[in-house]
């Protein structure tokens, strides 16, 4: 598409030409599409499947949330410290495949208010159960990444009796991160303390660091960088809450789940990178297929903690697979 002096050549300036006029055509006929007044499947409640906006809980935090399409619905939980947006492969693929899907920024995170407050993982569970309520979610699929797979396994097995009919954990921080007596294998106090040092002393610069380093295995010798995938994780961690953000680092390696597993009992798929630098395969996804009582466990070799991102096809096909099974 370019060339070494001027940075274009003529093939670029045709196909240029020609997507201006394809988008002439396709964005009139985007505009007046209209919207299915109808859902086939799934619940249609005070959200219509074709929304966005902000919902309020109990104690006042505003919650953004997306709310797209019709069927069965598929509600993702974000990890630390990003928003919704980080599901953007996901919910295309699934909105073109005939589902509801449905996702929010935690409290503190994105677009949701910037709590000072509640920034733990039951009120996280709890503020979820008030919008899956004000939505009338039922017959739904859990699916949560890292902090949000913590997330989803205190949901569903706190208040998600009668709603959920599967749940996915996929990088997920359960049972626990941290290394306790109970649990000797979790990664030592200091990690967690490391990130909240950087976290304070310049919060822009780690949220570069962080995503061009372990996060996606960027850091891995010929691993191609994106920058592009950098930005955005950049751009979500910026637009959320400083204080938030530091409380959820407790929130997300303190938290015991085990017997948030232990109490699930709807089927469960566990997905984890065999090469995740953030949370180790070996202390998580290994533990928790123990515990779950309808639980599958599936690894990629040499993938790492932003897998959801870097192979998305692979992701998307199996989540698919396993919601339709």
């Amino acid at each position: 598409m370019t060339d070494e002096k001027n940075g274009t050549t003529r093939r670029g300036l045709i196909t240029t030409g020609a997507m201006a006029a394809t988008l002439a055509v396709a964005l009139p006929a985007l505009a007046t599409q209209q919207t299915p007044a109808s859902a086939s499947g799934g619940s249609k409640g005070a959200g219509n499947g074709s929304d966005s906006g902000m919902f309020t809980v109990k104690d006042g935090t505003q919650i953004f949330y997306k709310d797209w399409g019709h069927g069965q619905p598929i509600v993702f939980h974000h990890g630390w410290p990003l928003s919704s947006d980080d599901w953007d492969t996901q919910m295309l693929f699934f909105l073109n495949k005939g589902f509801r899907v449905i996702a929010h920024d935690r409290r503190g995170h994105g677009r949701s208010s910037q709590t000072a407050m509640g920034n733990a993982m039951d009120t996280y569970a709890a503020d979820v159960a008030e919008l899956m309520a004000h939505l009338n979610i039922r017959n739904a699929v859990h699916i949560g990444h890292s902090t949000g797979g913590g997330e989803v396994a205190r949901y569903v097995a706190r208040h998600g009796r009668g709603r959920v009919a599967k749940a996915v954990l996929i990088g997920a921080v359960a049972p626990i991160m941290l290394r306790t007596a109970k649990n000797p294998g979790g990664l030592p106090m200091e990690v967690f303390d490391g990130l909240r040092k950087a976290l304070a002393q310049n919060r822009s610069q780690f949220y570069r660091d962080f995503p061009s380093g372990p996060f996606y295995g960027f850091n891995r010798p010929g691993a191609k960088v994106s920058e592009a995938i950098v930005e955005n994780w950049w751009r979500q961690g910026m637009n959320g809450g400083i204080k938030a953000q530091y409380d959820c680092i407790s929130a997300f390696s303190e938290t015991d789940f085990t017997d948030d597993l232990k109490n699930i009992d709807v089927p469960t798929l566990v997905l984890h990178g065999e090469d995740d630098q953030i949370v180790p395969i070996t202390n998580s996804a290994h533990l928790s297929i123990k515990l779950l009582k309808h639980g599958t466990l599936k690894t990629y070799p040499d993938q790492p903690h932003g897998m959801c991102t870097t192979h998305g096809d692979t992701i998307n096909a199996d989540l698919l697979a396993f919601i339709n099974a």
